[in-house]
């Protein structure tokens, strides 16, 4: 089974794909566009984990296209696969709409509200308008219109003619029980979902029909359901005669002229890949495993003539902070979630820099201020040209595509300090832009466009993942009794910020007083470095900083104690501190 080899090296995965699915395509097809491909199957929200079967393929195109050669990247929208759950958590969408199990996605309405004419083409255009934003070039091709115009009747027909070959493949497989997955403790429910897949790879390979095998399901003529049993049929007049176990209608047809039905999936995917010409396709977890889809595929491929694509498993991809995620709004975080919060290249960058074998998580809580503190210290290293090569590689992948740069921040300020300001202003621009504007007041911000769309991304992730006993209200008023019962050395602290807040008043000024006012106190130098200080100084820090944040927000964590102090301003400041 031809698998690309997983590299454990550090180097490029992406050149290293490139370079085999070039040479692949120049001996399978010479002169030919390289053929890449996804799957997607617009079932319900096409999530994070399902983005790696697109930003997979895409990169290696990309690179391919970045050197001179002509590449397709086929998204073939699985449209035409059954309806198989009602999906939870989904607006609009209740148990009613369990009546619709088994019909094709383009027959089912789209949930109350859509503009859109039914379920497929709902979860299709959010996943097309994310794919926009993050610059990838892409064919799509819905199955639906594939079947439903006889664009694949040859193939259906020729499957049908070789259903004892097919049969015989698959046989090797059904009988083998299906290795044990390992116990481990339990998940969110969510995180189940996303790793469970398509629901495709477990999809009926056509073996229950009495009457023998069969590679083809039609739709019922009656009420559109995939409920159906072939009960016979006959290769020179093509006539095909079904019952629907659903409503118990019943008809023979002609398959030569027939068009609603398709291929059972282990025998559908092969088949596209011999008609594509695809070289390169990635494959999950869920259809990777022994005998499953891709493994059975490769073998059913050459009954269509074709050969099987080259291509990685790639691994699971976690979320930081799902199970806040799902219980809110039900179901996975899909990208177009993950852009609301960050800017198109941090996303692209995640999947760029891992190997697809490799699983990785994508922040929503927390975590995300450190990918971005890790993402912009990268940036600064790949200006330096101190980035190692591999590095660099992944950035480049980020920023922008053969075709050009994405869209950037003009003013790349760091997102946890915009995450505070929008947190401290709670919407007042001006507010935000007044503080921004000091940051740096040597380089003031002329405007908030100049740090968007990051400061709009940090600002959506305040109102949609900080819970609401974590954000950040200033005191109106001075907490007196605190004042009042602040010791000696407490009082001195606060009259030595308060002393140097005029000459400090910039974000690196104040991050120089707020940390130097201990070691002052305890007889150093505030330029002192922490191998010149003892270990208590960093105690006497963390105390001093909390007083601040008491007198300041009532707590006794916060925001970053310089940006807190610049969005308070510093005529509060000093009226909160009790002067």
């Amino acid at each position: 089974m031809p698998i690309v080899a997983q590299s454990t090296e550090t180097a490029d995965w992406v050149s290293r794909f490139a370079d085999d699915v070039i040479e692949e395509s120049e001996r399978r097809a010479p002169g030919k566009p390289v053929v890449v491909a996804s799957g997607l199957s617009p079932s319900g929200p096409i999530h994070l984990g399902n983005l790696r079967e697109v930003m997979t393929p895409h990169l290696v195109a990309d690179e391919i296209r970045r050197r001179g050669y002509p590449v397709r990247h086929l998204i073939s929208w699985d449209d035409y696969d059954r309806y198989r759950k009602v999906p939870a958590g989904i607006a609009g969408v209740d148990e009613s709409w369990a009546e619709h199990i088994g019909k094709p996605l383009t027959s089912v309405p789209a949930p109350k509200g859509s503009a859109h004419p039914n379920w497929a083409e709902h979860f299709k255009a959010a996943m097309v308008a994310s794919l926009a934003e993050l610059g990838v070039e892409f064919d799509g091709i819905s199955q639906t219109e594939q079947y439903t115009s006889g664009v694949y009747r040859e193939q259906i027909l020729h499957a049908m003619r070789h259903r004892g070959d097919i049969d015989a493949i698959l046989a090797q497989y059904r009988t083998k029980p299906k290795a044990a997955k390992k116990q481990q403790k339990p998940v969110d429910e969510a995180e189940l979902e996303a790793e469970e897949g398509s629901g495709a790879a477990s999809e009926d390979d056509g073996s229950s029909g009495s009457a023998g095998y069969f590679p083809y399901k039609p739709f019922c003529g009656n009420c559109e359901k995939d409920l159906t049993t072939v009960t016979a049929y006959d290769d020179d007049s093509t006539e095909l005669t079904y019952a629907c176990t659903a409503c118990g209608f019943s008809e023979t047809v002609r398959l030569s002229e027939f068009n609603r039905g398709k291929l059972v999936w282990k025998v559908d995917w092969p088949m596209r890949w011999a008609y594509e010409g695809v070289i390169f396709e990635p494959s999950g977890v869920d259809h990777s495993s022994p005998g499953s889809s891709f493994q059975v595929g490769g073998q059913i491929v050459g009954i269509f003539g074709g050969k099987q694509p080259i291509g990685p498993m790639y691994a699971f991809v976690g979320i930081s902070g799902m199970a806040k995620m799902s219980s809110s709004r039900g179901g996975v975080p899909t990208p177009a979630d993950a852009l609301k919060i960050m800017e198109p290249q941090l996303l692209r960058w995640l999947y760029a820099r891992r190997r697809p074998n490799q699983s990785f998580k994508i922040a929503f809580d927390q975590e995300i201020q450190r990918l971005y503190d890790e993402w912009d210290k990268l940036a600064a290293k790949v200006a330096d040209s101190s980035a190692l090569p591999g590095d660099v590689a992944a950035y480049t992948r980020a920023v922008g595509t053969a075709a050009g740069e994405l869209p950037k921040t003009p003013r790349p300020l760091p997102y946890r300090t915009l995450a505070s300001v929008a947190d401290i202003t709670a919407g007042h621009q001006d507010q935000a832009l007044r503080i921004l504007s000091e940051l740096d007041p040597a380089n003031p911000l002329g405007s908030l466009d100049e740090a968007r769309p990051r400061y709009d991304r940090a600002e959506a992730w305040i109102n949609t993942h900080v819970p609401a006993d974590q954000r950040t209200i200033v005191r109106e008023e001075p907490d007196t009794d605190l004042l009042k019962s602040l010791d000696e050395p407490s009082q001195q602290s606060i009259r030595l910020l308060l002393d140097g807040l005029g000459d400090h008043w910039s974000l690196d000024g104040l991050t120089h007083l707020v940390y130097g006012v201990p070691k002052v106190q305890a007889g150093f130098s505030a330029d002192a470095t922490p191998k010149e200080l003892p270990p208590e100084i960093k105690t006497a820090q963390r105390t001093f900083f909390a007083l601040l944040y008491h007198l300041l927000v009532g707590r006794d964590t916060g925001p970053r104690l310089p940006t807190l102090l610049l969005a308070v301003g510093q005529e509060r400041v000093r009226s909160l501190l009790g002067e």
